[in-house]
């Protein structure tokens, strides 16, 4: 019976160390002049109070700060800036992606004049890995 229980726990903690690291999505938050927050997580709820925060800590405020998007697994993300011609501009953001180079090719697609003539200018600001970590566009 002690092998068993010992078998029991054992298995249990594995479960959840492999639950500690296992795979985590990523929330972006922003606040239109005012902030942004990205955030990792292994639940909406979690990444979302994060990167709420963060926005916050930007200059945004609870109520500016909306949820934008959120994949899981995270992988790889990239956020685009557009502004059209009349001055307007917004973030587009992407996730959920299989590499950094699908992450630039879907930047391309967001910013294809052909679909979108109104475009006056559209550029990577930055992409995300899959650990949530910010990488400057090359």
């Amino acid at each position: 019976m002690k092998r068993y229980w010992i078998t029991a726990c054992a298995a249990l903690c594995l479960s959840a160390a492999a639950q500690a690291t296992g795979p985590t999505g990523i929330a972006f938050v922003h606040a239109p002049e005012m902030g942004s927050g990205v955030c990792t997580g292994g639940t909406p709820e979690k990444a979302f109070a994060c990167a709420r925060e963060k926005c916050i800590r930007e200059g945004g405020n609870a109520q500016a700060c909306k949820r934008i998007a959120w994949c899981f697994p995270a992988r790889w993300s990239v956020d685009v800036f557009l502004q059209n011609a009349d001055g307007y501009h917004w973030h587009e953001f992407s996730c959920g992606l299989d590499s950094r180079e699908t992450a630039a090719t879907v930047a391309e697609i967001q910013c294809d004049r052909k679909t979108r003539p109104y475009l006056r200018e559209c550029t990577v600001t930055r992409f995300f890995d899959p650990n949530g970590k910010q990488v400057e566009p090359k």
